[in-house]
């Protein structure tokens, strides 16, 4: 339950779907996130114990770590467990790309707690973890599952899933152009895709833009805004080099960026060899981003891929001039040219983009009414989800 677009998008779900006639259980894998402090009253936390330090913190990353461990010791199995990770290392090895979360969520899974109820559906919320724990684990007369991203580009292999989404009645993607992707991976499960797009509240996030917030420093320049995880799907290695395209070509421009994560470190050396101290700013996480949007001059979303970016959304609701890199999930949210800009993923792309909209004030001032006027869809899918 960090502070992320997926976990936004599950809160806002979770607050649509509370009230009479509902009994909603909410069982988080690893136990852990600061977004937990949002659940909806009504939902009963299946978790016994529950930390609300955030994975990124000091204090959260020695929690996360002893979750892990206990989750290899829990349940059993301790050779099938360190079979699966040992061939899963393997793999990643072979590909050249080791990544942890991916390594550890079977770990994970088979090692969480384990409840005897029976649920009338049981929803994965996430790809991953969740999926295996929701498909192998969990006690249910309907079960479905939400992909957020682009499935194989994310990383996610057949080996690691082990043929889970067998167990599910309905696999929603969270927009078209995902669905796609998931599809083309696993041909055999098109009956049971359908897209369920991000609920966003529009209201709330026009309602928080006004409140007290944003920057604090004096800068009389042009500021532009990023909102996200600082995680190499993000490319805020990119970001930065267009960044010092701008500053040597003058302009008098401030990148800020909200959000923490596990590039930080890399990306401060980064920012310090390219003289960008006080040119790209990494503000971390915050609680409410909202007022941001409304006091930027640009919203840049240059990502190596997405799901369906609700930080593109909430700039849209807001009514910012956005440019956004021509990759899946963004070019679905975006007409170039029209309530929007896409471009490549390059820094030289990226900041000649920057350029026409700062020196065109008229015309980043139309893409940014035209993208407030989008219509954002909600939940179509709401009753298949639900078997009604």
């Amino acid at each position: 339950m960090g502070r992320a677009g997926a976990e936004t998008a599950l809160i806002e779900l979770l607050k649509k779907l509370n009230g009479p006639g509902w009994d909603i259980s909410l069982y988080v894998i690893m136990g852990q996130g600061e977004m937990i402090s949002q659940l909806p009253g009504g939902v009963r936390l299946l978790n016994t114990q529950f930390c609300d330090q955030s994975v990124l913190s000091k204090e959260g990353r020695r929690k996360l770590i002893k979750t892990v461990i206990f989750a290899f010791f829990r349940n059993g199995n301790l050779l099938k467990k360190a079979g699966y990770l040992w061939q899963t290392f393997l793999a990643m090895q072979k590909r050249g790309k080791l990544q942890t979360d991916k390594l550890l969520w079977r770990i994970v899974s088979d090692g969480a707690q384990r409840f005897d109820e029976t649920f009338d559906l049981a929803v994965a919320w996430l790809e991953g973890g969740a999926a295996y724990y929701v498909a192998e684990h969990v006690k249910a007369a309907r079960k479905a599952a939400f992909i957020h991203i682009d499935y194989e580009s994310a990383g996610y292999t057949k080996e690691m899933d082990q043929g889970c989404w067998k167990q599910f009645d309905n696999i929603f993607a969270v927009s078209d152009e995902v669905k796609g992707h998931f599809q083309s991976f696993y041909p055999e499960y098109a009956s049971k895709v359908g897209v369920f797009h991000n609920f966003i509240n529009q209201e709330t996030i026009r309602s928080q833009a006004m409140e007290q917030g944003g920057f604090s420093d004096d800068f009389k320049g042009r500021r532009i805004l990023t909102v996200g995880r600082l995680t190499y799907q993000k490319a805020y290695d990119i970001a930065v080099e267009a960044m010092k395209i701008l500053k040597d070509a003058g302009y008098h421009a401030r990148w800020y960026v909200l959000g923490e994560g596990e590039e930080r470190k890399a990306l401060e050396k980064k920012i310090a060899a390219l003289g960008l101290q006080e040119d790209f700013l990494l503000l971390g996480a915050v609680t409410n981003p909202h007022p941001y949007y409304l006091q930027t001059d640009l919203y840049v979303h240059a990502t190596r891929f997405e799901g369906k970016s609700i930080a593109i959304q909430e700039a849209q609701t807001l009514g910012c001039a956005v440019i956004a890199s021509d990759c899946n999930g963004n070019r679905e949210q975006i007409t170039d040219g029209s309530d929007g800009m896409l471009c490549e993923l390059t820094p030289c792309a990226i900041a000649e983009r920057i350029e026409t909209l700062l020196k065109d004030e008229e015309k980043r001032k139309a893409l940014g009414r035209a993208a407030k006027k989008k219509k954002i869809h909600q939940m179509e899918n709401l009753q298949v989800l639900l078997g009604m």
